[in-house]
């Protein structure tokens, strides 16, 4: 199966779990693809059977700059090859910032959503203010996410 992974940093954090992700879905099996400033075009060139997106929180609960374009693209075309797809976010941010917590991550589960993509798994969130080391706490879920693609449909 093939997994395009996406991704969205300020300071990179997210970037490199996404690139931990890639390296953890490959050793599973999965032919997995990550670019950090993937545009659509390069994504429907991969032609994604599952997707995953990591993603910091700035500002007010936004989106990084440098994943934005991406996601605007995504939501004027909304490809129908995508409907139906497995997909998860993992969502990187402080809880100390209240309401806007993980605000990058659950707009993205809100454009999966207006895909049609099937959430396989309820969105990881990487507090800041618990963990320094984001990479090693998301492989739990990593596992239970590629046991989720394997199985589905």
């Amino acid at each position: 199966m093939k997994v395009a992974i996406i991704s969205g940093s300020v300071y990179g954090t997210a970037d490199e779990v996404a690139r931990h992700a890639e390296s953890l879905l490959k050793a599973a099996g999965f032919e997995a693809w990550h670019a950090s400033r993937a545009t659509l075009q390069d994504l429907q060139g991969f032609a994604p059977e599952a997707l995953l997106a990591v993603t910091s929180t700035t500002g007010m609960g936004e989106l990084p700059d440098g994943l934005m374009p991406l996601y605007s693209e995504i939501r004027d075309v909304l490809p129908a090859a995508w409907r139906g797809l497995p997909g998860a976010v993992i969502g990187l941010g402080d809880s100390s910032y209240g309401d806007t917590y993980c605000g990058g991550g659950e707009q993205l589960r809100e454009l999966f959503a207006e895909l049609g993509m099937r959430e396989v798994l309820p969105m990881l969130r990487l507090d800041a203010s618990e963990t320094v080391t984001p990479e090693t706490d998301a492989e739990p879920w990593l596992a239970e996410f590629a046991t989720a693609l394997k199985s589905f449909p």
